[in-house]
């Protein structure tokens, strides 16, 4: 069984909601990171959601989080991890055009 550490970058995140890691097949993930950074210059407000394809849900991590011009927010780290299966797959949409960079850490097993 293969451990491999990945970071996910995805810049740009506006009001489309966006793919930003997603779990390969035939592996399960650890997700030990996850952080938003506001790079435009007004609040912007972000959700962020966790699809689990094995259950057929969609649910959020976070709902409109207020993030104040140049501040970020880490929503997973530390203590926190988030356990995820092959296929599902974590979203971010932002209530401004291209307002949200976001990293996501993740521990790969396969």
């Amino acid at each position: 069984m293969a451990n491999v550490f990945k970071n996910s970058v995805t810049g740009s995140i506006g009001l489309t909601n966006t793919n930003v890691y997603q779990v390969p097949a035939a592996t399960t993930t650890t997700i030990i990171g996850v952080n938003v950074a506001n790079v435009s210059n007004q609040n912007i407000s972000v959700s962020v959601r966790l699809t689990d394809n094995s259950a057929s849900k969609t649910v959020f991590l976070v709902k409109d989080v207020l993030i104040t011009p140049g501040a970020a927010t880490v929503l997973v780290g530390g203590e926190q991890k988030i356990v995820l299966e092959a296929t599902d797959y974590l979203s971010v949409v932002s209530s401004a055009a291209t307002s949200a960079d976001v990293i996501v850490s993740a521990l790969e097993l396969s």
